[in-house]
């Protein structure tokens, strides 16, 4: 059982991210003095030798991994091969490397996307493995699904403290607001603000607007982590969600009204939905004392007043 003091040697996997950079901004807030990082422009964890020299030469004793190639739809429908090689390396290498150097705790960041396509809602963790995934981003999901199942073995074979968080469809600020690789509220806010400034009446939306999803603001994942880095009770995988979930379609209605666009929205049904339905069962991290602060409301128009003073500065 440990639990981090300020003084631990703290390792982000992915610090430059949009919920990397947010954890990092909250740790140094929390008083937290020792934190690792590098950037991936000069550590390249898809790289074992440069991954297993940077953890022996910095000696962390906790890992969060939230180091991974994340994006939309229509990225992973086209790039399968680099969402499922980068994310499988990216776990590897570092879960390998803090076996190797007897880091005290890791913290693997997951995705929804491993649950089954038709699964049961809402989605609990032990319906994992239990069908089919969802074909448009099954790349993606195989490489996350082999970390936590890395995770797993690790803590079964080798006694490690090796934990994974499950969170759902994640936004905030510093997210990616490229309509072609970004995540769905990213996408939108993008799109709809485009339409508004150009004087569009009319705004193809892609799919039916019929499938729902659940959404977790960055600032709250954030806090999850940490709260689950620090917790002493026996953890293999959990889900940290908001707890609701709304479909894209009133998605888009609430995202129009906080921009102020009173244009028309046309569904474009050629397009895929992905997976029908996504609400994850959070109930064991409630249950143990955890829950998210802002409705996905409130986050949205964080989310859009970081967008608006940043526009011309997005990645």
């Amino acid at each position: 059982m440990t639990k981090m003091d300020k003084n631990s040697k703290i390792y982000i996997a992915g610090h430059e991210g949009m919920v990397g950079s947010i954890l990092l901004e909250e740790l140094i807030k929390r008083g937290y003095r020792n934190l690792i990082y590098e950037s991936y422009k000069k550590l390249d964890l898809r790289n074992q030798n440069d991954t297993f020299k940077f953890i022996k030469d910095n000696q962390p004793e906790y890992i969060f991994l939230i180091a991974g190639k994340v994006g939309g739809i229509q990225a992973n429908i086209n790039y399968p091969a680099e969402y499922l090689y980068d994310n499988l390396m990216i776990s590897a290498n570092v879960i390998e490397a803090a076996r190797i150097n007897k880091v005290k705790k890791l913290l693997f960041l997951g995705s929804s996307c491993i649950y089954p396509r038709l699964s049961q809602q809402p989605m609990k963790e032990e319906y994992l493995l239990t069908g089919a995934l969802e074909p448009t981003n099954e790349g993606y999901a195989i490489g996350k699904i082999s970390g936590l199942k890395l995770c797993q073995y690790y803590k079964k074979q080798y006694g490690c403290n090796y934990i994974s968080a499950v969170p759902p469809n994640l936004f905030g600020t510093r997210d990616n607001f490229s309509i072609e690789t970004s995540h769905v509220i990213s996408a939108l806010i993008k799109k709809i603000y485009q339409e508004k400034i150009n004087n569009q009446l009319i705004v193809e939306m892609w799919g039916t607007g019929e499938a729902r999803r659940e959404f977790l603001y960055n600032e709250d994942l954030v806090d999850g982590l940490i709260f689950l880095m620090n917790c002493n009770h026996e953890i293999d995988f959990i889900n940290i969600g908001y707890g609701e979930d709304v479909s894209i379609r009133e998605l888009a209605i609430i995202i129009s009204e906080i921009i102020g666009y009173n244009g028309e929205f046309i569904w474009n049904s050629s397009k895929p939905d992905g997976m029908p339905k996504k609400l994850m069962d959070s109930y064991k991290i409630f249950e143990l004392g955890w829950k998210p602060k802002h409705t996905l409301h409130e986050g949205l128009l964080k989310t859009y007043k970081w967008f608006i003073e940043n526009v011309d500065n997005e990645r």
